[in-house]
């Protein structure tokens, strides 16, 4: 147990430093051009999230979401003593991720956001990109587990564009990216909101793919 939980912490905290460094990096270089810096964000998120997932399946499964935890709790795949362990890592490396990517860019180790991200329409986005998540999770773990790693990675990839809030997804990135002030910042007061939406998302899902992929077995 005590080397998942590690495993999850370091997987999570070496997400949101690709997170946020690569959005660091990105708005620096891209000279005020914010569909090149958002392009470049993406991209380097999606790599880095496939070769963690590959990294860190065989220990922990790689969830690094505590929504994906959650889900697979219910779903019997995980067992319920390791919840708690599993999202208290997510949400230590998580924070621990953007102290270090701070750190590597010269800025304070935390900072709060200024970023508002507070529309319906975000919302909404959320809502989406986490039921889409969510679903990729319960259907691929269960019937493609090797293609895993590719789906998520170009999920969230893809999700960055076609959502308008850019595609958390996640509570523990949503937490963690509140204390940046970077291109992947979200103010503190819209994070509960994302939370709340991600919440919402994760459930449907569930109950929704749990229905479908029975219709799928049967």
């Amino acid at each position: 147990m005590v080397r998942r939980a590690v495993a999850e912490a370091i997987g999570t905290a070496l997400l949101l430093t690709a997170v946020v460094g690569s959005g660091i990096m990105a708005e620096r270089l891209a000279a005020g051009n914010v569909a090149l810096a958002l392009l470049a964000n993406a991209i380097a998120t999606g790599g880095a999230l496939a070769a963690l997932i590959l990294t860190f399946a065989p220990i922990s499964g790689a969830h690094f979401n505590p929504l994906v935890t959650l889900a697979l709790t219910l779903r019997g795949d995980v067992a319920r003593a390791a919840a708690l362990p599993y999202i208290a890592a997510q949400v230590i490396g998580a924070i621990l991720g953007v102290g270090l990517a701070h750190l590597m860019f010269g800025l304070p180790v935390l900072e709060l956001s200024t970023h508002a991200r507070a529309s319906a329409g975000e919302m909404l986005g959320e809502f989406l990109a986490t039921f889409g998540l969510l679903g990729l999770v319960l259907s691929a773990s269960r019937h493609a587990p090797a293609a895993l790693p590719w789906g998520v990675a170009g999920y969230i990839a893809g999700a960055y564009w076609f959502t308008s809030s850019t595609s958390f997804a996640n509570p523990a990135v949503t937490i963690a990216r509140a204390l940046t002030d970077s291109f992947a910042g979200i103010r503190a007061s819209d994070a509960p909101g994302f939370i709340a939406a991600e919440i919402v998302g994760a459930l449907v899902a569930s109950f929704a793919f749990r229905w479908l992929l029975a219709e799928a077995r049967a």
